[in-house]
This record gives structure tokens, C-alpha cells and sequence, in this order.
């Protein structure tokens, strides 16, 4: 833009004030950038959950279990392609602030049922091969430092095992990565088998079952049909879709996106109140100076355009380097929680999102500042210059 030069002049008449409104823009676009990563770590696991998963629980609630005679009910009802189960073990490594999540599950029946899990064919084997064997979330293995063949001893306050501890041993075979972005990998699967035949209680119980129905469509009306199945029974069930599952947990925090929905209004509200107020105080203090432009030849839309143009740079250079800041910040620095956040980026759509607020801060805090330039009357505002 052969302007361009003009316009730096004019942000550079008042440079602390200038820096100072890019300060403001860049905080914003940054805390925007962070706290879409904190927004996608706690809704990551419900944005990608599958449309044809089922989830079962105990209708009383997750922590009382059901008995794995159902899992041969459940493979044999019409529409069901697929059944595997899961159990929550509730152990830590060495120190109760080491904790994160494990699962007992059938090996082969969980890993088809979940092909977000992306782990290297030989890893796997090794976990089939290995009754006593692991595999752990990229996200563990970082906070840990652990590598497959790592021998490593979980303390379970839940499930004591046969010989009276509660200290379980644990050979890792594996290290699984996320198949797609947003899968969570702070958490370990181990054999089923080895923890019943373990464990000094609960034989024949598992805590819930992953359903996979044929038809997504009806993936409500299966809900219904395996809890009608299952009712009056001493253990009756709840099923839900897997997204519902995963939002009650969510919604257990809080509603995340209306919180990051309200934080970010008010931040960008006080942002247009500032840049808008710096732009309308920068075309006041240059009114002379756009009234002799226009009467050496500048038209009312090439001042209006420039007033906005300057307004849009001070957006776009404060704002993108906000947003690439936080992008850097989260690429780099990865989860502040140490692994206690399932997953911690920036979603595409959310820097998407971003790019187009930032332009919006620039248009609408320019707009009124370029229309006073736009609507100059050369005779009233050349009376200054005299």
C-alpha cells in the first residue's frame, strides 16, 4: 500500500500511546489463544466422541459395577456390532499427587473399539503377548520419562490384590499416541484378565461396557432397548450415547463454554472501548491535518479508508501476535497441569475464530473514527489551522 508510510507516521506521532493499545490488543489475543486450549482440554474428549458408541453404567451410579454375564446379552441383541468393557482401578505411582487415570479392558476387543488409539504394530503384540503388560498415553510417558520394557508398581486404594497389598506391577509394552487431534493420552490400559484374577474382591464385575451399534440413527432407541432389557434385574443400567457420557462429566466442572464465552465478551467489550477510544482520540488531534489532505486532493473515502487501515494494522499486528504467542506458548510449553488435562491445543477452528475477531476489533473500533474522518467539513475544521 503506497500509504502505508503515512499511516506509520501517524501511529508514531503518539508512541507510548500506540504501544500501549498494542499491549492491549496482544494481552487479549493471547488470554483468547490460552483459554481456547483450556476449553478444548475439558470438551476435547466430547467434540470427538463416536456417534455410534454407547456407554452403560449402573443406573444407580458409575461406581457401583455390573456383571460381565451381560457383556454375552448385550453382543447378541439386533443392531449391535460390538462390546467391550472398561474398569476404573484408581491407582498412583509411588505418591498419591502421581495419579492418573487406568483401565483394566479386553486387549483386542477396546483397541477395535477405539481406533483414535494409534500404537506401532509390534508395541501392540507385545500387549497381547503380556497378561501383565501396559500400554500408556504418550501424555504419561512424557510426565514420567517411561519407556516400553519399564517395570512400574501402581498403588490402587480400591482393589487390593490376593496376596493382601495393593500394590500392583505393571510391564509397560507400549506407548499409544492420539489417531486424531484431541484424543486423550494422560491415561494407561492393562489386561482385564490379570486384574480379575488378582483382585481380592469384584470377580466377574466390570465397571461399565462400551456398546457399538450398527446405525447411528438409532442410537437412542438402542439406549432404550438394552435398559429395558436389563430392568428389574438386581444391577439395572443406564445407557447413554458416548458424548452424553463424556458432557456429564464436563458439566460436572461447569459449563466450560459458556464460562470461556463470558470472559471472552467481557475482555473484547473492554477492548473495543480502548482501541476505539484511541482511534477516535488520534483522528481528533490530526483534524487540521485531514482537512488540508483533503484539500490537496485526498477524497473522503481514501481518508476514511486510511483512518481504517490504520485502526485494522493496529488490530492485526497486536492480535496475530497474541494469538501466535498463545499457539507458541501451548505447542511448546504443553499441559501446565502435568498431565492431569487429557489433552491441552489450540483447536483450527478456534484460531480460525480468532483471526476473524481480530479483524473484527479493527473494523468496529475504526468504524466511527473513520466516518469523523469521512464526513470532515474542510471549512470548519481548516478554522484550527488558523
Amino acid at each position: 500500500m503506497k500509504f502505508l508510510p503515512l499511516i506509520w507516521s501517524s501511529l508514531a506521532r503518539k508512541k507510548v500511546r500506540t504501544v500501549f493499545t498494542l499491549l492491549s490488543v496482544f494481552i487479549a489475543f493471547l488470554l483468547f489463544g490460552y483459554l481456547s486450549a483450556i476449553k478444548a482440554a475439558f470438551q476435547g474428549g466430547v467434540d470427538i466422541a463416536g456417534v455410534d458408541r454407547l456407554i452403560m453404567v449402573h443406573k444407580m451410579s458409575l461406581i457401583n459395577p455390573l456383571p460381565f454375564a451381560y457383556k454375552r446379552r448385550i453382543e447378541t441383541t439386533e443392531g449391535i456390532s460390538a462390546v467391550t468393557q472398561a474398569s476404573w482401578f484408581g491407582g498412583y505411582y509411588q505418591e498419591q499427587r502421581n495419579f492418573f487415570a487406568q483401565f483394566p479392558v479386553d486387549p483386542q476387543g477396546y483397541l477395535d473399539m477405539y481406533p483414535e488409539i494409534s500404537v506401532p504394530e509390534e508395541q501392540k503384540q507385545a500387549w497381547f503377548a503380556d497378561r501383565g503388560g501396559a500400554l500408556i498415553g504418550r501424555g504419561i510417558a512424557n510426565r514420567f520419562g517411561w519407556q516400553p520394557g519399564d517395570r512400574i508398581p501402581l498403588i490402587s486404594p480400591i482393589w487390593r490384590n490376593k496376596d493382601g497389598g495393593n500394590t500392583w506391577e505393571f510391564t509397560i509394552s507400549g506407548i499409544f499416541d492420539a489417531g486424531v487431534e484431541g484424543f486423550d493420552t494422560s491415561n494407561m490400559i492393562f489386561h482385564h484378565e490379570y486384574f480379575d484374577e488378582g483382585r481380592a474382591w469384584g470377580d466377574g464385575l466390570v465397571g461399565w461396557y462400551i456398546i457399538r451399534v450398527d446405525d447411528p440413527e438409532r442410537l437412542q432407541d438402542k439406549a432404550k432397548e438394552l435398559d429395558a432389557m436389563f430392568a428389574n434385574s438386581p444391577r439395572e443400567t443406564k445407557t447413554t450415547s458416548e458424548k452424553e457420557f463424556l458432557q456429564g462429566f464436563v458439566d460436572q466442572v461447569g459449563d466450560i463454554g459458556a464460562i470461556f464465552t463470558a470472559i471472552i465478551s467481557v475482555v473484547l467489550f473492554t477492548l473495543f472501548l480502548i482501541t476505539g477510544n484511541t482511534m477516535a482520540q488520534s483522528v481528533r488531534e490530526r483534524t487540521a491535518e485531514l482537512a488540508v489532505m483533503k484539500v490537496v486532493g485526498f477524497s473522503r473515502r481514501r481518508l476514511l479508508s486510511m483512518v481504517l487501515s490504520e485502526s485494522m494494522l493496529v488490530a492485526v499486528l497486536g492480535g496475530g501476535a497474541g494469538l501466535g504467542t498463545a499457539w507458541l506458548i501451548v505447542t511448546t510449553g504443553g499441559d501446565p497441569t502435568n498431565g492431569f488435562l487429557p489433552a491441552f491445543y489450540i483447536q483450527t477452528k478456534d484460531l480460525v475464530m480468532g483471526a476473524l475477531l481480530v479483524i473484527g476489533v479493527g473494523a468496529v473500533s475504526g468504524a466511527l473514527p473513520a466516518m469523523q474522518a469521512y464526513r470532515l467539513e474542510n471549512i470548519v475544521a481548516l478554522r484550527k489551522v488558523a
